[in-house]
């Protein structure tokens, strides 16, 4: 889902996690479903003492009790692969509020996939963190599709990193609204008329590049917030 600040992307997934209430309309979320979340990465008091792996562990037992020893084993293993999975074994074992920006979302990638979860969704999740890394989280995300199934809402300013593994896009500017594939939705003509001025789209080797009139949007182009399911 892609839009300009302001036309109810954060209100949707607020609406999905149960955190707010719909002034009309309505939503059905299937009983049992597992959902994982990565939220918009916001800073951590660096006097926290709380583990990088035991952050991610929140995601695997947070709500549970009495585990048992046969499931911390299995815990212990979740855990293990998810951190190893975005690349954070290294840092995994230091107090979260130590830890860059980029190593703290990778985690948090980690905390959300660690649930085995039916519906992800990500807010930012490639936030602070370099290309390398971007498509790595991607990928990552991407496989999870693939091979478990699961519904991804995939929440981005880093539209070109995921632009592959998109399959349709819905756009939201001010009440009006495109769906479609990236193809159909990422024209010149469909963002014109769905800002109500000149906006051009330019690919170059693969990537877009979106240009709109000075005050039209922040930097002169639409912040981009891709769906991926």
């Amino acid at each position: 889902m892609l839009g300009p600040n302001g036309s109810g992307k954060t209100s949707l997934l607020r609406v999905l996690l149960g955190l707010q209430k719909l002034t009309g309309g309505s939503i059905k979320t299937p009983q049992d479903t597992r959902v994982g979340y990565i939220p918009q990465q916001r800073a951590l008091d660096p006097t926290i003492t709380l583990r990088g792996r035991d952050l991610v562990s929140l995601g695997y037992d947070g709500h549970r009790w009495g585990i048992g020893f046969k499931g911390m084993r299995e815990r212990r293993q979740r855990v293990n692969e998810a951190i190893d999975a975005v690349g954070g074994t290294a840092f995994a074992n230091r107090p979260v509020g130590l830890l860059s920006g980029g190593e703290q979302q990778r985690l948090r990638v980690a905390q959300a996939l660690v649930s085995d979860p039916d519906v992800l969704l990500c807010d930012e999740p490639l936030l602070s963190l370099d290309l390398a890394h971007q498509q790595a989280v991607s990928q990552l995300i991407d496989k999870r599709t693939t091979e478990a199934g699961t519904s991804v809402l995939f929440v981005t300013h880093e539209i070109n990193p995921i632009l592959p593994l998109v399959d349709r896009v819905l756009y939201l500017v001010d009440g009006r609204f495109r769906i479609g594939t990236p193809d159909e939705v990422m024209t010149s003509e469909v963002l014109s008329e769905l800002y109500r001025t000149r906006i051009d789209v330019v690919r170059v080797r693969g990537q877009i590049i979106v240009v709109g009139a000075q005050g039209c949007v922040e930097s002169d182009q639409p912040h981009h917030h891709l769906q991926v399911d």
